[in-house]
């Protein structure tokens, strides 16, 4: 049994240069494949050279993240578009709309945002999306817009229940982080169970959206400041979470998983997308 992270940052410096430790573990703990998100220019040469270090690992995925669209050169559109074409396996990614952090301003984010979903969707590859309190905003960005044929994540979905069914008629995939185990977290671990199984994903977004201290097993800090990090090794507890909730063996939810991140994932030499369709070849 295998399993695949949809969705992190191990290239993230609170990691402190531990990189092939975490890659190690999380190899030993069943985990086979895992998209890694850049969140600006400034990262996105690491996600490179840990693709390169880890080719059998690492998709790696390029994007501004709206937490930094306010750091982009001029010549960022091509920077992107020049990774995507020499970075074998590249997707697009962490891109999004975000009115939840408190200071950020919006001005700029639908700009960049729209930018680099059209440009997966004209190279058909899968865009990998943040979104926080801006649901409706996204919904209607997604209908009028090109969107990739094979489809894109919604990373650590948290919108509403409803949104789920429409949604997937775009194309949407939706991921389940460690951090909706908390208890707290009712409410999506409940929209989740909505979630069709052939457009479920799982993620552990390490760094961040820490475990509950009990199904951790892979604790982890930051020695700068010695505050707890999500370790990516963490995947296969997360699974048997989800496994659970939806009240299926973890065995049947591994394999659909995979499925689906080939699905998504798969390289475009990989994919027909002949009619707007996707055939994988054997």
């Amino acid at each position: 049994m295998t399993f695949h992270d949809a969705h992190n940052h191990l290239q993230d410096d609170r990691f402190a240069g531990r990189q092939a430790e975490l890659v190690a573990a999380s190899h030993a703990a069943g985990v086979a494949r895992m998209v890694v998100n850049g969140s600006c220019e400034a990262d996105w040469p690491q996600v490179a050279a840990l693709a390169r270090e880890f080719p059998a690992l690492v998709v790696p995925s390029f994007g501004y993240h709206p937490w930094y669209v306010g750091e982009r050169t001029t010549r960022w559109r091509e920077t992107l578009a020049e990774l995507l074409g020499r970075t074998p396996g590249a997707v697009v990614g962490e891109i999004g709309l975000d009115r939840w952090k408190p200071g950020l301003p919006y001005d700029g984010q639908e700009e960049v945002f729209l930018a680099q979903l059209r440009l997966a969707a004209d190279r058909n590859l899968a865009a990998s999306i943040h979104c926080l309190q801006t649901w409706g905003r996204l919904w209607e960005l997604l209908r009028i817009t090109p969107r990739p044929a094979r489809g894109f994540l919604l990373h650590s979905y948290g919108g509403p229940a409803e949104m789920v069914a429409p949604l997937t008629k775009l194309g949407a995939h939706f991921s389940f982080p460690g951090y909706f185990m908390h208890e707290r977290k009712a409410r999506q671990r409940e929209t989740f169970k909505l979630v069709p199984a052939d457009r479920l994903l799982i993620e552990t977004d390490a760094p961040d959206q820490l475990l509950p201290d009990a199904m951790n097993a892979n604790p982890l800090t930051d020695p700068g400041n010695g505050k707890p990090l999500n370790h990516p090794a963490n995947l296969p507890a997360v699974y048997q979470f989800v496994a659970d909730l939806r009240g299926v063996p973890l065995a049947t939810l591994a394999a659909q998983v995979e499925e689906n991140f080939q699905r998504l994932f798969a390289p475009r030499s990989a994919v027909d997308t002949a009619a707007g369709t996707l055939t994988i070849r054997p």
